[in-house]
């Protein structure tokens, strides 16, 4: 039985690789043969593919993991760059126009400080002086002129007189009538000032009184007309047109300084 059992087994066995080798094909025993022919088909000029190693960056944690049992009966190739170094593909418009919109901001300069300053006063024709000149030294609308207006006086006034000797002698009888007086100023040498006032109503009642008091040639008159004055003023001046109006405007502000305004 044992010698039957052996050669039963080697039966079965020369038969199992007759049949996995396809030797009994034509008697129509065989395996199912497993192949994708529509696979190949598909290929498109598979001879210019390149099988490369794998890179150290595919075997990362990372890096997916092929299921064996998904690949099995097919032949799989790895295509890759016939230059691992080659060099990167320049930046898009896009990624520039990011790049430069996440770069910090740089904080906004400082404005640069101005003030106000001005330098006066002036009479009329001190004035058109310097207006000239600011207009050839000066940015326009950097600089104007500010009047102030000055209100007219009045005097009563004794003169004028012939001389010195006829002052001397009117002094005199005023001293003897009790009553002040004055030097009347350039314009009105040789006399004698009894008062100055800011209206010709107030220098009228002063005569009056004077003259009641026994003064006899004095009379009213205007010691200064009214008029204006004026003051250069630089509403927004920086470092550099201060500079400049102190520079070029030196002869024409007269020695009167640059100050704020206000000051």
């Amino acid at each position: 039985m044992l010698r039957i059992a052996v050669i039963v087994l080697l039966l079965a066995n020369a038969g199992y690789y007759a049949w996995s080798q396809g030797m009994l094909r034509t008697m129509g025993w065989g395996p199912v043969v497993q192949s994708e022919p529509q696979r190949l088909d598909q290929q498109i000029d598979p001879q210019k593919m390149q099988v490369t190693p794998i890179s150290a960056a595919a075997l990362a944690p990372s890096s997916a993991v092929s299921n064996p049992a998904s690949d099995a009966g097919s032949a799989v190739a790895t295509t890759a760059p016939a230059s691992a170094s080659a060099p990167a593909a320049p930046a898009s418009p896009a990624s520039a126009t990011v790049a430069a919109a996440s770069a910090p901001t740089p904080p906004p300069a400082a404005p640069q400080r101005t003030v106000c300053l001005q330098a006066g006063t002036y009479d009329e024709q001190q004035m058109q002086t310097l207006r000239i000149a600011a207009q050839s030294a000066l940015p326009a609308n950097s600089w104007k002129f500010d009047p102030t207006p000055v209100p007219g006086r009045w005097m009563v006034y004794i003169g004028k007189l012939p001389d010195d000797e006829a002052v001397a002698k009117k002094r005199a009888e005023l001293k003897n009538l009790q009553i002040d007086y004055d030097r009347p100023g350039p314009a009105f040498e040789p006399g004698l000032s009894l008062g100055r006032f800011s209206t010709d109503e107030a220098a009228q009642r002063a005569l009056t009184q004077l003259t009641g008091k026994g003064v006899r040639t004095a009379r009213v008159v205007v010691e200064r007309k009214e008029t204006n004055v004026y003051t250069l003023r630089l509403p927004t001046a920086d470092d550099a047109l201060r500079a400049k109006a102190e520079g070029q405007l030196r002869t024409a502000l007269l020695g009167k300084p640059l100050k704020h305004c206000g000051a």
